[in-house]
């Protein structure tokens, strides 16, 4: 009977055409035992490359750069020094560890207690709304995570900033006191009186929305003052207004159409 083709092939290869090739395998084999086991003929085994490293990651900078040209400038906000801010302030050093990696996202990010850190481009486009200058006094109703406080601080002589939430608002100053802001002053309070002590202010910028704007907030603004404010009751569509006091007189405009968390506090009695 004959065998199977395999068989008689692979018998005949080494039958006829691969001793040679064998005894030369055999004799390389026996060579690296020798290697192994310490053999006065041993010869170098060669080790297989190590595997290579991880890509690196995106440097912070980069990435704030690439948050400033694509979410940013493009849709329309070009004050340089806004936008100086931006590439500045680090993102990720307000961000709770979980959700670190989203830091440069085009998007409101959670940062605990049913709060959010708004998305970049509103935190330029606010800033950028109230016009702001080098001797300015803001105030910020809603510190939140801390970080449009900073951006703040870059641009103006003094920051006041209000949260009602005791460990946002702890945690914020700490960070804020890290990262060498001197010239931003934290309280944990209701941010429906604003800071009376401190005011006028230049300009008043709100992070959460009212279903109507908070005459004491109108009060504190000083003469030639702006504020930028989302209106709306939650669930239903919020704007952005921004309002001017002139001549003792409030105009005001619908800017943008937005989604912040509602303001908390003496507002909800009302």
């Amino acid at each position: 009977m004959p065998r199977p083709a395999s068989e008689e092939a692979g018998g005949a290869l080494l039958h006829w055409g691969y001793r040679p090739r064998m005894k030369a395998i055999m004799s390389g084999l026996a060579a690296l035992i020798a290697g192994i086991t310490g053999g006065a003929d041993a010869q170098e085994v060669i080790e297989p490359a190590p595997a290579s490293d991880p890509a690196p990651a995106v440097p912070p900078l980069v990435t704030r750069e690439r948050m400033v040209a694509e979410q940013i400038l493009r849709r329309g906000v070009g004050d340089s020094q806004v936008l100086a801010a931006m590439r500045k302030v680090p993102r990720d050093r307000f961000l709770p560890p979980d959700v670190k990696n989203l830091s440069y996202d085009d998007r409101a990010i959670p940062i605990g207690y049913g709060q959010t850190i708004s998305q970049p481009y509103v935190v330029a486009f606010m800033t950028d709304a109230l016009d702001l200058k080098p001797t300015d006094k803001v105030l910020e109703i809603g510190t939140g995570s801390g970080y449009q406080a900073a951006i703040l601080a870059e641009l103006v002589k003094e920051v006041y900033t209000i949260e009602i939430i005791e460990p946002l608002g702890t945690r914020a100053a700490g960070i804020l006191s890290e990262l060498g802001y001197k010239n931003v002053n934290t309280r944990i309070g209701d941010g429906y009186r604003g800071w009376n002590e401190a005011a006028p202010f230049d300009a008043i910028i709100v992070t959460c929305s009212p279903d109507a704007i908070p005459q004491p907030l109108i009060d504190q603004l000083a003469e030639g003052g702006r504020m930028i404010i989302p209106v709306g009751p939650q669930g239903e569509p919020q704007q952005l207004v921004l309002l001017r006091k002139s001549g003792g007189r409030i105009e005001q405009k619908k800017v943008l159409p937005v989604v912040f968390v509602p303001m908390t506090g003496e507002v909800e009695k009302r």
